[in-house]
């Protein structure tokens, strides 16, 4: 009886969690959907009265949100490739390869995790600006290629990997490069797919950095835009939250898609 009873504790504080983890981004939709004064009565109603799903053609043509979401997809993506491979040979090369002060240099890498994210706005920016990489593909993407966590994610992973695995591949001829890529990245596939979804959602959701790094409105970000957005209906709410759905949208798809090999991912990099 009494396992049967934490069991029934343990679901009910879970589905509390789930509810109060889903009804923001429900009422989100809510407002969306709702008239634009319908919203500001007090207090305020939990649905629409008659629905308005215009609000969303209307929202998102006011500015051109086609070319932020574009922008971003591009600049997601491939920072989403390049951190996945730099993450992966330095990872293996922390895990597997034996030089001097390895462990030092890894703890030096680890180190920079330290550094807040800001500091470093300036210095980015003014190497971005000597190369005339400003309101570029290049200068967003560039200094986004390394990822120290996924690193130390990956590294981690690459540790549970038996070594017998890997001897038995050199005894057959096969060489670091092709341990690397036909046995170790194949046995990786959650931790990969881990730091795919983490830094798609990361890139997807950055502001600060798009807002320094670009200067026009083609090369806008769709949180950038959101903001200019902001600007101009800032007393319009169901616009704003209709653009910030749609904006959502993208990154619940993406952890629906990888939601296996995420989850997965998370069991298999914890400390070692």
């Amino acid at each position: 009886m009494r396992r049967v009873g934490r069991r029934v504790l343990a679901g009910v504080l879970v589905a509390l969690l789930a509810a109060a983890t889903i009804a923001p981004f429900l009422y989100m939709i809510a407002t969306a959907l709702m008239d634009e004064f319908e919203v500001l009565r007090y207090p305020p109603p939990l649905l629409p009265a008659r629905p308005h799903p215009e609000n969303f053609a209307v929202a998102l043509t006011a500015l051109p949100f086609g070319r932020f979401f574009l922008n971003t997809a591009i600049v997601a993506a491939c920072v989403v490739v390049g951190q996945v491979a730099t993450s992966a040979m330095a990872a293996y090369a922390f895990a597997r390869l034996r030089f001097p002060g390895r462990d030092r240099v890894f703890f030096l890498y680890l180190s920079v995790l330290m550094v807040p994210v800001v500091v470093l706005l300036v210095p980015r920016f003014l190497i971005i600006n000597a190369l005339g990489w400003v309101d570029s593909y290049t200068g967003l993407i560039s200094t986004e290629l390394v990822s120290v966590w996924g690193i130390f994610l990956l590294r981690q992973c690459f540790l549970t990997i038996p070594r017998d695995l890997e001897d038995a591949a050199r005894l057959d001829g096969a060489g670091e490069w092709t341990v690397f890529w036909r046995v170790v990245l194949p046995l990786s596939k959650p931790a990969l797919a881990t730091l795919a979804v983490i830094a798609f959602a990361d890139q997807w959701k950055s502001f600060l950095w798009p807002l320094i790094a670009t200067r026009s409105a083609e090369m806008s970000m769709v949180e950038v835009g959101i903001a200019s957005f902001h600007g101009l209906y800032s007393t319009n709410w169901p616009y704003q939250m209709a653009v910030a759905v749609t904006a959502v949208v993208p990154l619940l798809v993406f952890y629906f898609v990888a939601q296996k090999y995420f989850i997965r991912g998370i069991e298999l990099t914890g400390p070692k």
